[in-house]
């Protein structure tokens, strides 16, 4: 799979109109990728095939006038800090980072390196770029989930399964989203008659236990935090959620396609191709310091009526008629 992938991003662009080409300068031009899943996961292979392609479509071909070097960093902060300065000794044009904490690992290693980042809560809040309007610094992009996020998701939960009582939050407290989305919950719990409480996930078998303990209790419902290491892992917290029979929200749409329940949340590709659009502005010139951070544009809800079937929950009508996709 990986070996395919890499021909893909690699493989000739002969198709493509001469008159793009030619917009182009012939001198090579370089840009550092730091993803923040896996090589071989099927998500990041869909995020940069977007990216690609974007870049393509303005005139840039990878072994004529662009080279790209990949890293990934499989949400460890350990690797991320690595990879970062493995990739500006490389003395890139431009890095395009995964997400928050990526972005923060490079800027640890470099403070003048222009820097595309995608995916990122708050990066504001985080220290990042000075405000969204005008970053200031050597980074700009594309934000994702806010923290009031997490009062929707409980939302969300309590109308697909009224029943709810108890909803624990799956979440990296290393991350301020961890903490941010959890406030943003705890705010709007009362007024839904629920107790929420955190499960913290770093390694499989303490998700494992948490989850598990956590489902001995009756009228227990998951939400699932934007955190990379979620998303790592979610085919052992989908399996888990059915397993113990826990009605699920979840952040992105993949995990409704994948077997969860619902989600709720920003589409996660389009801003690799939208990233894209950055990086060829920077490789003609433009600063980050000038280029504003952009907001997501496209908010998908998902519902799985397999899973909900299972679950043995009757979906309202009016949630299936605001659904982006209905999985059956």
């Amino acid at each position: 799979q990986r070996r395919e992938f890499i021909t893909l991003l690699g493989g000739a662009t002969a198709a493509w109109p001469l008159a793009a080409r030619a917009q182009q300068p012939d001198r090579m031009r370089r840009i550092g990728v730091l993803m923040n899943l896996t090589a071989d996961d099927p998500e990041e292979q869909v995020r940069l095939t977007a990216f690609v392609q974007g870049l393509q479509e303005l005139g840039w071909t990878i072994g004529r006038n662009v080279r790209i070097d990949y890293r990934w960093g499989a949400s460890d902060p350990d690797r991320n800090r690595t990879y970062a300065a493995e990739l500006v000794a490389l003395a890139p044009d431009v890095i395009l980072a995964g997400n928050g904490p990526i972005l923060g690992a490079l800027q640890k290693s470099s403070r003048t390196v222009p820097i595309v980042f995608v995916n990122a809560i708050d990066p504001v809040a985080g220290g990042w770029v000075a405000s969204l309007a005008r970053p200031g610094g050597n980074a700009t992009g594309f934000t994702s989930i806010e923290f009031s996020m997490g009062g929707k998701w409980l939302e969300l939960l309590k109308q697909i399964a009224p029943s709810v009582k108890r909803a624990a939050l799956i979440r990296d407290p290393t991350t301020p989203a961890g903490s941010g989305q959890f406030g943003a919950i705890q705010t709007v719990a009362p007024s839904f008659g629920v107790e929420v409480s955190p499960i913290d996930v770093r390694e499989t078998d303490k998700i494992e236990f948490a989850v598990t303990t956590f489902a001995q209790g009756p009228n227990g419902g998951l939400i699932v935090g934007s955190t990379s290491l979620a998303l790592i892992h979610r085919d052992l917290i989908i399996t888990l959620a059915a397993r113990h029979r826990l009605p699920a929200v979840y952040p992105f749409r993949l995990y409704a396609t994948q077997g969860g329940l619902i989600s709720y949340g920003p589409d996660q590709v389009d801003p690799y191709r939208r990233a894209a659009g950055y990086v060829d502005r920077i490789l003609k010139g433009e600063k980050p310091a000038d280029l504003p951070v952009q907001a997501p544009t496209k908010y998908e809800l998902a519902v799985n009526l397999k899973t909900a079937k299972a679950l043995g929950l009757d979906v309202p009508p009016t949630l299936l008629a605001r659904a982006d996709e209905v999985i059956e």
